[in-house]
């Protein structure tokens, strides 16, 4: 049994400290395209922000973007000013941790765009083993420590050879 309707993921949605500096981050060095933005948006009244949202009644969100990065899920990024106060970045080991990985065909090329554009890059590409054989990746950080990576596996990986349903992969249509 699966979600009635489910087509896959449209939207990535997270927070940022300063919306403009993510802007030029995701246009400028990613090459991501802002579509539309909105805000701000607040209720003064009410319990409607906790209700629909899960965040303080009284927190507003200053302003959001949404984005078209390449192939694969849009992205809205959010500017808050949380009523309640705000937690720092998660790291992968913390509840909430995450991180965004962009597929590349070229990872040497990409790391090396990535250096040259200042972005911190975290340590060097490594090629994975067992069941993800065939691709390599390597972490970085945005300007405000979000965590990214970067993966690319153009012959594919190794469980792929077996399986009878295969994650999506940005170089090939769906199963």
């Amino acid at each position: 049994m699966s979600l009635p309707g489910l087509k896959g993921t449209e939207h990535i949605g997270f927070t940022v400290p300063d919306l403009e500096e993510a802007d030029a981050f995701f246009t400028d060095v990613i090459g991501c395209v802002r579509i539309y933005e909105l805000g701000p948006f607040a209720h003064e009244r009410g319990d409607w922000m906790s209700k629909q949202l899960n965040v303080h009644p009284r927190s507003i969100m200053r302003k959001l973007y949404f984005y078209r990065c390449g192939i694969g899920p849009n992205f809205e990024v959010f500017q808050w000013e949380a009523a309640d106060g705000q937690l720092p970045q998660p790291r992968n080991s913390d509840v909430g941790g995450h991180h965004l990985a962009f597929y590349v065909d070229d990872l040497d090329a990409a790391v090396a765009y990535l250096k040259s554009r200042n972005v911190r890059v975290l340590g060097e590409p490594v090629a994975s083993a067992n069941a993800s054989a065939g691709q390599r990746w390597v972490y970085f950080l945005s300007p405000w420590g979000m965590q990214f990576e970067l993966v690319s596996f153009p012959q594919g990986k190794a469980y792929e050879a077996g399986a009878p349903v295969t994650l999506w992969n940005p170089t090939r249509p769906a199963d």
